[in-house]
C-alpha cells in the first residue's frame, strides 16, 4: 500500500494538465532529502517558506505606505497573502499545480528590503551591480536561511519580477497575480488615505472594469484564465491593467503624499549601510563586507532599521543611576 503522497502525486498525473509542472517531475533539490510520506516536494517548499523568519519579518516591511498606523493598509506580508490567493484561483482553474504556485507566491518577496521600493532604489545605487530583491530572495531561501527548495520553486522566486521569464507556468502566474495584487490593493489603499478617489481613475479604465474594486480584481483574473485555457502559455489581455498600472506610477508611486517620507527612510537606509561598512573594516576580508552588509540591512523590518537609527545616530539624554531619588526624598520628609 502507497503512502498519502503516493496518492497525491499520483492524483497530480491524471488531475493536472499536461502543461503543468508535477511534483514527482521536480528537477529535485540541491542537497537530496528523504521523501516526505505525507506531502509532495512542492507542499514541503510551502511550509518551509512559511516556518522560516524571513517570513515572518515580512509583516513589519512596507508595501506602498511607510510604518503606516492605520491597521488596514497592506504590508508586505499581506500583499504577500492577496498574491498567494490570486494565483492559487488562476491556477486552480487552468489546472496547474496550485501548491507550487502557492510556494513560488509565499517565497517572492523574502528579500524585500525595509521602506519598500525606496529602500531596495537606495541599496541598488549603493552596491556595486545594484541590489535587485529577487535575487535577494534566492539568497534568502538558498543562503541565509538554507531551505533547500526544489528548482522549479527558486526559478519561480527568482522570475517573479517583471521582464523575466519563468521556467514554469506557474512560475508565470505568480508573475501576473503579483502585479494583478499590487495595482488592486495600492490603489484601495490610496484611496483609504484619501491620495486618490475611485473617480480619479482613468475613465476608459472605469468603464472596462467598472468602479467596483471587486469586479475591477476578477475581470483581470478572468482574462488571464480565459486566455491561457488548454494553453502552454500564460497570457493576459493587459491594455487596461497597463493603463492602470501606469497611472498608478504617475499619481502614487513616484510623486504624491504616500513618497512625502521616503527622503527620511532612505536617509536612514544610507546611513546604516555607511556606518556597518565602516564598523566591519578589519573584523572581516574587505571583499566580504559588502555581501554581510546588504544580507543585514535588506533583512531589517521597517521598525528595526528606525531603531538602529536612533540608537546609532540619535543622542540619548543621561539617565539618573537612581531613577526613584524623588520618592524617597518625599519618604524621608514624611518620616520626619
Amino acid at each position: 500500500m502507497g503512502t498519502i503522497r503516493d496518492r497525491l502525486e499520483q492524483l497530480e498525473a491524471v488531475s493536472l494538465s499536461k502543461f503543468a509542472t508535477k511534483s514527482f517531475e521536480t528537477i529535485g533539490r540541491k542537497e537530496p532529502v528523504e521523501e516526505c510520506s505525507i506531502r509532495t516536494n512542492f507542499q514541503r517548499d510551502r511550509d518551509r517558506i512559511i516556518h522560516c523568519k524571513a517570513f515572518r519579518r515580512l509583516k513589519h516591511k512596507t508595501q506602498v505606505f511607510l510604518s503606516p498606523f492605520d491597521d488596514h493598509f497592506r504590508t508586505r506580508l499581506t500583499h504577500t497573502l492577496e498574491v498567494s490567493q490570486i494565483a492559487r484561483t488562476i491556477s486552480r482553474a487552468l489546472a496547474l499545480n496550485e501548491d507550487l504556485t502557492e510556494a513560488i507566491a509565499l517565497g517572492h518577496d523574502l528579500g524585500h528590503t525595509p521602506f519598500g521600493h525606496c529602500g531596495e532604489g537606495v541599496l541598488n545605487h549603493l552596491v556595486k551591480g545594484g541590489f535587485r530583491h529577487n535575487e535577494q530572495s534566492v539568497r534568502v531561501v538558498e543562503d541565509l536561511e538554507y531551505l533547500n527548495l526544489c528548482q522549479e520553486t527558486i526559478d519561480g522566486i527568482y522570475t517573479h519580477s517583471w521582464g523575466l521569464e519563468p521556467k514554469t507556468c506557474e512560475a508565470k502566474v505568480v508573475q501576473f497575480a503579483d502585479k494583478i495584487a499590487y495595482i488592486n490593493h495600492d490603489i484601495d489603499d490610496s484611496v483609504r488615505a484619501g491620495i486618490i478617489a475611485e473617480d480619479d481613475l482613468p475613465t476608459e479604465c472605469r468603464k472596462y472594469f467598472t468602479s467596483d474594486k471587486n469586479k475591477r480584481l476578477s475581470k483581470m483574473i478572468n482574462e488571464i484564465i480565459n486566455n491561457s485555457l488548454n494553453s502552454p502559455k500564460i497570457e493576459e489581455c493587459w491594455h487596461y491593467t497597463t493603463m492602470l498600472r501606469e497611472w498608478m506610477f504617475q499619481n502614487v508611486y513616484v510623486d504624491s503624499p504616500a513618497k512625502l517620507e521616503e527622503k527620511k527612510t532612505a536617509r536612514i537606509v544610507c546611513e546604516l549601510y555607511k556606518y556597518y561598512t565602516d564598523f566591519l573594516k578589519n573584523q572581516v576580508e574587505e571583499d566580504k563586507i559588502e555581501r554581510i552588509v546588504i544580507d543585514y540591512i535588506s533583512g531589517m523590518t521597517d521598525q528595526y532599521a528606525i531603531e538602529k537609527f536612533k540608537e546609532l545616530f540619535i543622542p540619548k539624554p543621561i539617565q539618573a543611576i537612581n531613577k526613584d531619588e524623588a520618592i524617597f526624598r518625599l519618604i524621608k520628609k514624611y518620616s520626619e
